[in-house]
């Protein structure tokens, strides 16, 4: 290996043959001691590959051009793309962005802090995750840093009756127009009523998949296969349903003037408004109605299976951890097994007295 510099360039670069192939590179680095240790790395990344990279090592910033139109011009789904968005905008941020993709390493990427909880930062892992597979497909690098997700623990509040009275009395109390809090409300008691994913399902529906007449919601498209489902309205829920789709028998059940699509998309800042108007905690969201769903489904009818193909779930965990167990109905158990047996011991004394 020969390191040298270039006329009128003061960063080191080296040159080398192997296997018949010369290989002449920049090390970038104008102190000559890191210089070595950077051409000694590249060598051995050489011989071990065979295969030497397309271009000069890019930063994690100038990568992201070449992603975000890789992402743009792929099939993904629109909601897909706006993942990837979201996950460079948290990653831009960072002082990984200005580094060079071959020297980030799993410390560097451990020791990054995002706003928000577990599941935003993982937005930005995964983002950054697919970012070096492809860097590692186009050749911008050899060896791609392992990225540790951070651990997502699940929600564990539900919208139960009480809080959904809180939440639309704090809905009354915000200044909104009186067409925006009825859509509010009704999609709040939906939410419980149906159990349907708020927006992959609940937004999306529409009122030729609503048949009044049997009491059934037809869900065509979801998150799983298993998504396909049908789902019985209840008493509450058809007087909302027999409201919204009165003299109309197609189109969007919430449709709205915004948006390509002409239909609710989202009620996050209404909630955050009723939720903070209501004062409570920032855990509880509109999803927590699907939860509240799925456990009074499981702990009113004991049945799995059902409560499964009802909330579209593909395998068990997954339906158990929507499952809250009620902690009042094991103390009632258990105070109903103690009770037999402070029985039992009376009944055995008055025996034993009137043998005596």
């Amino acid at each position: 290996m020969r390191l040298y510099r270039q006329k009128k360039s003061r960063v080191w670069s080296f040159d080398v043959t192997i296997g018949g192939k010369r290989h002449r590179r920049s090390t970038e680095e104008k102190n000559k001691t890191r210089a070595e240790r950077i051409a000694a790395r590249e060598i051995a990344g050489i011989e071990a590959n065979g295969d030497p990279l397309t271009r000069k090592p890019q930063t994690l910033r100038e990568l992201s051009a070449r992603f975000l139109e890789y992402v743009e011009a792929s099939q993904r789904t629109a909601k897909t793309k706006q993942y990837y968005r979201s996950g460079w905008k948290l990653l831009e941020s960072t002082k990984v962005a200005g580094m060079r993709i071959d020297w980030i390493t799993g410390a560097d990427i451990d020791l990054l802090r995002f706003p928000g909880g577990p599941s935003n930062a993982n937005t930005a892992l995964k983002t950054l995750r697919r970012m070096f597979r492809l860097a590692e497909t186009w050749k911008a690098m050899r060896h791609a840093p392992g990225v540790a997700l951070r651990v997502e623990q699940p929600r564990r509040m539900r919208l139960t009756a009480e809080l959904e009275h809180q939440i639309l009395v704090g809905a009354s109390r915000c200044k909104w127009k009186p067409a925006r809090r009825q859509r509010f409300c009704d999609v709040v008691q939906l939410m419980r009523d149906t159990g349907l994913r708020n927006e992959r399902e609940l937004y999306k529906l529409r009122i030729d998949n609503i048949d009044l007449a049997n009491r059934l919601i037809f869900n065509p498209d979801s998150k799983t296969p298993e998504g396909r489902r049908e789902v019985p309205i209840l008493d509450r829920a058809g007087d909302i349903l027999l409201r919204l789709t009165a003299g109309r028998t197609e189109g969007w059940l919430f449709p709205s003037k915004r948006g390509k699509e002409k239909r609710l998309t989202t009620l996050q800042k209404s909630f955050r408004e009723a939720r903070r108007a209501a004062g409570l905690p920032e855990d509880l969201v509109l999803y927590c109605g699907r939860h509240d769903y799925g456990t009074e489904a499981y702990r009113r009818t004991g049945n799995l299976a059902l409560t499964m193909r009802v909330m579209g779930h593909r395998d068990v965990k997954t339906a158990l951890r929507y499952q809250h167990p009620d902690v009042q109905d094991l103390r009632a158990a258990m105070n109903a097994r103690d009770s037999r047996h402070t029985l039992r011991h009376t009944e055995l004394g008055t025996t034993n007295e009137m043998l005596q």
